[in-house]
């Protein structure tokens, strides 16, 4: 490892994570935030969906580790509000499945640690137009997004920690569906620094202690070194 140990904040999800440091994705939007205060680490993995979380989640986040994570952002939900195939070859998990999963994983990382905090994004809106295949087919329906959207932010609310709703943020910019996707789903640079403006609101406003604001976090080595020490 390299040292000294900073705080650890977590992005779990898929793609939406995995692409975070893409085209000035908001994972590096934070990275950037959060240079001399915290350590980022992302673990997305393109395509999956929360069936598939669960069965890793205690090997991404183990419980014997040293040191805990003191944020874990989690996506899931895109994948899972995919239309069902008749062949059962889609990403697809059924909501009150997706529910449970997600209450499970939040389950896990709250009991990494007394200071672990959590931060769920929920299913974002998709451009259908963008993505129809070349017989004019998508799998993917806003409608179905929404209600994928608002299961997890129910949920968050039962449990008591933050979420943010991606699929009402990114429809507060009137020309969104022309400006936030490079391919329909994923995010381009206008509409990642819109999630990473979000995140950094939510934790600036969470009543944590400590507290993750950038603002509250001491810089590493904030200390007068002279240009002679310095090789």
């Amino acid at each position: 490892m390299v040292g000294p140990a900073r705080p650890q904040f977590a992005l779990f999800g898929s793609s939406i994570v995995q692409f975070g440091f893409f085209q000035e994705g908001w994972a590096a939007d934070l990275a950037h935030t959060y240079a001399r205060k915290a350590d980022i680490f992302m673990r997305g993995y393109s395509g999956w969906n929360s069936r598939q979380a669960l069965q890793v989640v205690d090997k991404v986040f183990p419980m014997d580790d040293a040191v805990k994570p003191s944020l874990v952002i989690v996506y899931f939900g895109g994948n899972d509000s995919v239309l069902p195939d008749p062949e059962g070859l889609s990403s697809h998990v059924p909501l009150n499945e997706y529910v449970e999963n997600m209450r499970n994983i939040a389950t896990h990382l709250q009991s990494l640690s007394d200071t672990t905090r959590l931060i769920f994004l929920t299913a974002p809106p998709v451009n259908e137009e963008q993505m129809k295949d070349d017989l004019g087919i998508v799998n993917r329906k806003n409608e179905q997004c929404k209600i994928y959207s608002n299961a997890c932010l129910a949920l968050c609310n039962e449990m008591n920690f933050k979420a943010i709703d991606l699929f009402t943020l990114i429809q507060q910019r009137p020309d969104w569906l022309t400006t936030s996707f490079i391919d329909g789903i994923h995010f381009t640079a206008a509409a990642s620094a819109t999630v990473a403006n979000e995140i950094r609101l939510t934790i600036s406003q969470a009543d944590w202690t400590p507290s993750l604001h950038w603002e509250s976090m001491p810089d590493e080595f904030d200390i007068s070194i002279s240009p002679s020490a310095v090789g």
